[in-house]
């Protein structure tokens, strides 16, 4: 089963031109586990779950950080 859910992410990623929570990080500059929470509190636009992956469209753009304020 979980051969096919590989299958199909390497699919839908070549089709849509999709990234990893691996490859978001790298590319934005944090931590794994933060572009995950960003997925999970529905924060980035076009982001799905693909089995027990989530794949993140190319074009995608970081959030903003309500923590930061402008002075």
């Amino acid at each position: 089963m979980e051969y096919n859910v590989v299958i199909l992410l390497l699919k839908v990623s070549v089709m849509e031109n999709l990234l990893s929570i691996s490859e978001v990080a790298k590319k934005w500059g944090i931590s794994h586990k933060r572009v995950q929470v960003l997925c999970t509190q529905n924060r980035i636009d076009g982001a799905r779950k693909v089995g027990n992956m989530w794949v993140i469209p190319a074009d995608a753009q970081k959030p903003k950080d309500p923590r930061i304020k402008k002075k």
